[in-house]
C-alpha cells in the first residue's frame, strides 16, 4: 500500500513539472509574437515616417497644415500627396489660406474629379500679383474642369494678345472686299483681345472672333461708296466693326481692330458688267436662233400647204374633162362653147409665155 502512495506521489510531481514547462513555453512564444508585432509595426512606422517624412517636414515648416495622417489618408484614397503639399505650398506663400476655400479637402476633390491642381494654384497666384482679375478658388476650378487652359487665360487677360485675320495658316493671305463703286480691296487686320473669365465657360473661342471681324470689315467696305473713302480713312472700318460689339458671347473682349495693310485689288464690278453683257449676249444669240428656225419651220409648213394645194389643183383639173363630157351629153355645152373655151385657154398661155420672155431675166 504504501508503495502505491509513494508510486501516485511520484507520478504527480513529474505532471506538476511538465504543466510548469508547458507554461513557460507557452509565455515564450507568447512573447515572442508580441515582439515580432511590435517591430513589424515600428518598421512600418518608420517606413510611414520616412515615406512622408520630407514632405510633412516642408508643410510644417510654410505653415501648409497637413500632417502625416493627411498624407497616409490621400495615399489610401490615391491621391498624390506630392502635388497636393506643393500646390497648398504655393498657395499658402502666396497670401490664399483656407479662408478663401483653398482647404486640402477641397485640393484632394479637385484632383480626384480629374483637375490640374498645380495649374489653379499658379492661376490664382498670377491673378493675385495682377490685382486686376478676380479669380476664386470655385470659379478656377469650374473653368479647369470646363477644358480650358486657366493659366493662359489668366495671362491674356493681364497680357492681351494680337490675332491676325486671316490666320497666318488661312488659304486666303488676306481679306477681299467690294466698295459700291466696284472695286476690290485687299484688307490685313490685327485683333487685341483679352480673355474674358465671365464668358471662359461656354464662350466662343478665337476662331469664332476671326470669323465674326473678317465679316465686319467686309460688311464695312461694302458700305463704302467707293474705295477711295476707305482708302482715305481705313479707321472707319474699325470703329464700323467695334459698333457691332463682336465679342459678346465669347470668351474673349476685343481691345482694339487695327488695319495692318490694305491694297487695291481688280475692278470686280466691271469685270461683273462684262461677264453680264457676254451672257446678255448669248441669250439673245439664243432667241435669235429660236426665231430663225421658226421661220425655217414656217417656210417649210408654207412648201408643204402649195405642195397640197397643187395637188388639189391637179385633181381638180382632171374633174374638168370629166365634166364638159357630161356637160357634152346633157346638151348644156356645144361644140361653138367648146372651142369659144380653146380659144380663150389658147390666148391665156400665149399671153403667159409673152410675159415669161420679156421678164427681168430675158437677155
Amino acid at each position: 500500500m504504501l508503495e502505491r502512495v509513494s508510486a501516485i506521489k511520484n507520478w504527480t510531481q513529474v505532471g506538476n513539472v511538465l504543466l510548469a514547462q508547458d507554461d513557460a513555453a507557452d509565455n515564450s512564444t507568447l512573447w515572442l509574437v508580441l515582439t515580432i508585432g511590435a517591430l513589424v509595426v515600428l518598421l512600418a512606422l518608420v517606413a510611414i515616417f520616412a515615406r512622408y517624412f520630407r514632405l510633412w517636414i516642408q508643410s510644417v515648416t510654410t505653415g501648409a497644415s497637413i500632417g502625416i495622417l493627411d498624407l497616409l489618408r490621400m495615399t489610401f484614397r490615391k491621391v498624390n500627396p506630392t502635388v497636393i503639399t506643393r500646390s497648398k505650398i504655393m498657395a499658402v506663400q502666396a497670401g490664399i489660406y483656407d479662408s478663401e476655400g483653398v482647404t486640402t479637402k477641397a485640393l484632394e476633390a479637385h484632383y480626384l474629379a480629374g483637375g490640374n491642381v498645380p495649374l489653379v494654384m499658379r492661376s490664382m497666384i498670377a491673378a493675385r500679383k495682377a490685382k486686376i482679375i478676380d479669380l476664386d478658388f470655385k470659379r478656377a476650378t469650374a473653368i479647369d474642369l470646363a477644358g480650358r487652359n486657366i493659366l493662359e487665360a489668366v495671362q491674356t487677360s493681364v497680357y492681351p494678345r494680337v490675332i491676325d485675320c486671316p490666320p497666318k495658316d488661312s488659304n486666303r493671305p488676306t481679306l477681299d472686299a467690294v466698295a459700291k463703286n466696284g472695286i476690290q480691296l485687299k484688307v490685313k487686320a490685327r485683333v487685341t483681345v483679352r480673355a474674358n473669365l465671365d464668358q471662359l465657360i461656354g464662350g466662343a473661342t478665337e476662331e469664332t472672333i476671326v470669323a465674326r471681324v473678317g465679316e465686319g470689315i467686309v460688311s464695312a467696305i461694302g458700305s463704302a461708296a467707293t474705295h477711295a473713302v476707305v482708302l482715305e480713312n481705313p479707321d472707319r472700318i474699325s470703329k464700323a466693326v467695334l459698333a457691332r460689339r463682336l465679342d459678346s458671347q465669347t470668351a474673349f473682349e476685343i481691345v482694339s481692330i487695327d488695319i495692318a495693310d490694305i491694297d487695291v485689288g481688280d475692278n470686280i464690278g466691271a469685270r461683273l458688267q462684262a461677264d453680264q453683257a457676254e451672257a446678255d449676249t448669248r441669250v439673245a444669240r439664243a432667241q435669235a436662233e429660236g426665231r430663225r428656225a421658226m421661220a425655217v419651220s414656217q417656210e417649210q409648213e408654207n412648201f408643204a400647204k402649195i405642195e397640197e394645194n397643187r395637188a388639189k389643183l391637179v385633181e381638180a383639173e382632171a374633174e374638168v374633162p370629166k365634166a364638159m363630157a357630161e356637160a357634152f351629153r346633157s346638151g348644156r355645152l356645144g361644140i361653138l362653147d367648146y372651142y369659144k373655151l380653146q380659144n380663150v385657154q389658147a390666148d391665156t398661155n400665149m399671153r403667159g409665155a409673152i410675159a415669161a420672155a420679156s421678164g427681168p431675166g430675158r437677155k
